[in-house]
C-alpha cells in the first residue's frame, strides 16, 4: 500500500512539473529532460510511470478533463436538481470558465493534440457522453446542441488567441445561451 501511494505521488508531482513546463516554457520544451529536472525525479523513475511525451500528453489532458469535470459537476450542484437543463446550462458555463480565464497549459496541450490527433479520442468520447446527456434531457434536442456547441465555439476561439468581442459582449453571450428563456419561442416541437 505504501509504495502505491508513494507511486501515486511521483505521478502527480510528474503531471505538475509537466504543467508548470508547459505554462511556463511552452509545449515545445516539454522534454523528459526538463521534466526530471522540475521534479527532482530521476529520468528513470520518470520513464516507469510514462514511457513517452505522448503518454505525459495524455495525462495531462486527462487532467484538464477531470478539472473541468469537476467545475461541471459544482455547476450542476449549484443548479439543483429541478433545473431545466442542468446538463446543458451547466456545460456552458464550464465553458464560459474557459472563456474568460484562458489557461496557457490549456493552449499548449491543444498544440500538443495538433501533432498527433489521436490523442484526442477519449476527450472525443467525453464530448459524445455530454451531448447524449443534454440530448436526453432538452425539449428540443437541435437547439440545445446549437448552444452547447455555440459556447463551446467561443471558448476554442478564445484559447486560440481569437478575443474579438468585449469581455462585457461574451459574458452576455454565455448568459443569453445558458438563459432557456431566450430559447424558448425557437424550440421545435413536433406538434
Amino acid at each position: 500500500m505504501k509504495n502505491t501511494f508513494r507511486s501515486e505521488q511521483s505521478r502527480n508531482l510528474i503531471i505538475q512539473s509537466a504543467l508548470t513546463i508547459i505554462a511556463r516554457d511552452g509545449a515545445s520544451k516539454l522534454t523528459f529532460d526538463a521534466i526530471a529536472k522540475e521534479s527532482g525525479i530521476s529520468k528513470g523513475r520518470l520513464t516507469h510511470h510514462f514511457k513517452n511525451k505522448e503518454e505525459i500528453i495524455k495525462a495531462l489532458l486527462e487532467h484538464q478533463v477531470t478539472y473541468f469535470s469537476d467545475h461541471h459537476q459544482q455547476h450542476l450542484k449549484e443548479l439543483g436538481d429541478h433545473h431545466k437543463e442542468a446538463n446543458l446550462v451547466a456545460q456552458i458555463s464550464t465553458l464560459y470558465e474557459i472563456y474568460s480565464k484562458p489557461d496557457p497549459i490549456a493552449f499548449a496541450i491543444l498544440g500538443a493534440l495538433m501533432e498527433n490527433p489521436m490523442l484526442l479520442a477519449p476527450s472525443l468520447e467525453k464530448d459524445s457522453k455530454i451531448i447524449q446527456e443534454i440530448r436526453a434531457e432538452a425539449e428540443d434536442p437541435e437547439l440545445a446542441i446549437l448552444r452547447w456547441m455555440a459556447a463551446r465555439g467561443l471558448a476554442i476561439f478564445s484559447l486560440l488567441g481569437g478575443r474579438i468581442i468585449s469581455d462585457e459582449e461574451s459574458e452576455k453571450l454565455f448568459d443569453r445561451l445558458k438563459d432557456n428563456t431566450q430559447w424558448e419561442r425557437l424550440k421545435h416541437t413536433d406538434n
